[in-house]
């Protein structure tokens, strides 16, 4: 891995290049957190416990519709380290038609 972006070194992307990310779908996400540190919570007799830190990243999740209309919420999850979730996009049921 020879390529650096703001002179850090990063992992290849796992995008499908020829994918325009904008079309309709519902899309698998995973944020990790830097060097994978527990900023979220941790996990205490096998149920989350989420931080300060962690309730932000759950109410910015729950947000997101607030700011992009056509995107709605499937399940997601706030864990030590990361946060995964299913975000749907949908273009179409959410564009303002205009009739005459």
């Amino acid at each position: 891995m020879q390529n650096k972006f703001k002179n850090k070194y990063r992992i290849s992307s796992a995008r499908l290049q020829t994918w325009d990310y904008s079309n309709d779908g519902a899309y698998f996400i995973t944020i990790c957190t830097q060097n994978r540190h527990h900023f979220f919570g941790k996990i205490q007799n096998q149920e989350m416990q989420l931080s300060e830190i962690g309730k932000l990243a759950e109410q910015f999740w729950l947000e997101i519709p607030n700011h992009f209309p056509m995107v709605e919420l499937g399940n997601f999850v706030v864990m030590p380290n990361h946060v995964h979730g299913i975000l749907i996009i949908d273009n179409i049921s959410n564009s303002t038609v205009e009739t005459r």
